[in-house]
Parts: structure tokens; C-alpha cells; sequence
């Protein structure tokens, strides 16, 4: 396992330095006994209540791009408190990672509550998903009830060659984002119609189109 040893204390004091070291003292030794490889240690003086915390997002990054599968902590509240805990533990779980602690002299035990919390929150994510995917089929409704016309602009797919320039529906992006719709509910609608274009390339036809816009009429 490639662990992150995470410690933390609520305060900036110069006593607490005292508290880190020992923290990571002892999770360097649990790591030891687990036979776990550590990819980073990061410590922070930050309340465990709030989210926007620098060693946080850190910790996050290195679990989504796989650097590290597990977390080790002193126990459940250096990871955080109250409804930050509960969402660091679903985050966490939900990349395919685990949770050790000196507490438990290894894996983490949820409490019965804390579980029947993260439940609960993964059942409103989906539910999230679900109306977030109804909105892009509305939209993409709505598009096509309005004069948005797939097909007239078709005629270049199978250029099994590729080109450097995706060949898209600038005015209909634009409209579209006139309408409301966020670049990531563009860039689905679009390819409900056959573009394969990331909303990062929508972002960037919409940008130029308005800059250009903008140069013409000055």
C-alpha cells in the first residue's frame, strides 16, 4: 500500500509543533508495522472544521491520480470534525482508498451513525447525477426546438485522418450559453449530437468567438 500520513493540530501556537512531530513520528511507525511504502507526509495547523485546507487538497490530488491508495491519521478528528469529517471520509472512500489509524492500530472502524451518514450522502450525489443528466437532455430538447440542427453540420465525420481544429457549431455554443447552460451541459449536449468536444474546447471556441466579436466591433 502507498500511504499519505496526514497529521494535523487546531492551532498556529509554537507548542503544537510538538504535537505534529509526534504525530508523524507515530504514524511513520504504524506505517513501519503495516508494511506500508509512505508517498507523503503532510502536516497543518488548521481547525478541523474547515475544508479549504492546503494539506487537504493535496491529499486529495495524490489519491485521484492513484500516487496513493491509503491515509494514515491519529484518529478520526485529525482528519476533521463534524460534517467535514463525514465529507473527507465519503471522498476519500469513494476514490477506492483507506483509512488507518494509531486509534485502531490499523484500518478505521466508522461508527454506526458516521456510516448511515456517508450513505446517505452517496444516495444524494446519485440523485445529483440524475438531475444533472435530465437538465443536459432538457437542454438538449430545448436546442432542437429552437433550430438547432445536428445534421447540417455533419458532413465532416469519418475524416478518418483527423484535424487539428475540431469542426463545431460555434453560434449554436454561444446560444446555448446565452440560454443558461454551463459549458459542461454544452459540450454533453454537443456530443448527444455527435461532436465529440470537451468542455474545455467550448470554453475555448467561446471565448474566441466573443473576443473576435468584440475586436470587430471596435
Amino acid at each position: 500500500m502507498k500511504a499519505i500520513i496526514y497529521c494535523r493540530v487546531s492551532t498556529d501556537k509554537e507548542a503544537q509543533e510538538t504535537s505534529l512531530s509526534r504525530q508523524a513520528e507515530e504514524l511513520r511507525g504504524l506505517a513501519d508495522r503495516l508494511g506500508f511504502e509512505i508517498v507523503q507526509l503532510i502536516k497543518e495547523q488548521a481547525s478541523g472544521y474547515e475544508l479549504n485546507r492546503d494539506g487537504i487538497f493535496e491529499m486529495l490530488d495524490l489519491l485521484k491520480e492513484k500516487k496513493a491508495n491509503c491515509v494514515l491519521i491519529q484518529d478520526e478528528t485529525r482528519l476533521g470534525r463534524g460534517n467535514a469529517k463525514i465529507a473527507l471520509f465519503h471522498v476519500i472512500l469513494k476514490e477506492g482508498a483507506k483509512i488507518y489509524t494509531m486509534a485502531h492500530d490499523g484500518e478505521i472502524e466508522l461508527s454506526d451513525s458516521d456510516t448511515m451518514v456517508i450513505k446517505i450522502v452517496g444516495i444524494v450525489e446519485e440523485y445529483q447525477r440524475r438531475l444533472h443528466n435530465l437538465k443536459i437532455k432538457r437542454g438538449m430538447l430545448k436546442a432542437v426546438q429552437e433550430g438547432f440542427r445536428p445534421e447540417k453540420n455533419l458532413h465532416n465525420r469519418g475524416n478518418v485522418g483527423g484535424r487539428d481544429r475540431k469542426d463545431i457549431p460555434v453560434e449554436e455554443i454561444v446560444r446555448l450559453r446565452r440560454n443558461g447552460l454551463t459549458f459542461q451541459e454544452i459540450s454533453a449536449t454537443l456530443r448527444g449530437f455527435g461532436y465529440q468536444v470537451s468542455k474545455a474546447t467550448v470554453h475555448r471556441r467561446f471565448l474566441e468567438h466573443t473576443n473576435n466579436s468584440g475586436q470587430e466591433k471596435s
